[in-house]
């Protein structure tokens, strides 16, 4: 459980302690968040081989669909609005966490590979 925590945080998968990303980003700046190359910490090297984080696209794709199915079932179903304004609602929630999406994907992405030292 801790290491999902760690996951969620943005922490280094090595020494826990040491963040992913440099800053924030701000989407309504159109900034996205900028990463460390290694662990300010620990020294740890985020990026494995060049393209490694191309496969944290699938996990942005999944964590998106997720975000805009949820809004669907709840602003459809539950709340009943046109599905017009459905529509707007989710694109405005997707754009909004893109930056949250963004971060997390990487982070999860680092996660999945991480081999823990013996």
């Amino acid at each position: 459980m801790s290491k999902i925590i760690d996951a969620l945080n943005c922490q280094c998968p090595n020494c826990k302690k040491g963040k992913i990303f440099k800053n924030k980003g701000n989407i309504l700046l159109l900034n996205i968040p900028k990463m460390n190359d290694r662990c300010l910490e620990c020294n740890y090297k985020f990026e494995r081989e060049t393209g490694f984080f191309f496969g944290a696209m699938f996990v942005s794709y999944a964590l998106a669909a997720a975000q805009m199915i949820a809004s669907l079932v709840v602003f459809w179903y539950f709340i009943d609005l046109s599905p017009l304004r459905v529509f707007a609602i989710i694109a405005i929630i997707a754009f909004l966490l893109s930056t949250i999406n963004f971060k997390l994907s990487r982070s999860i992405w680092i996660y999945l590979f991480y081999k823990d030292k013996i």
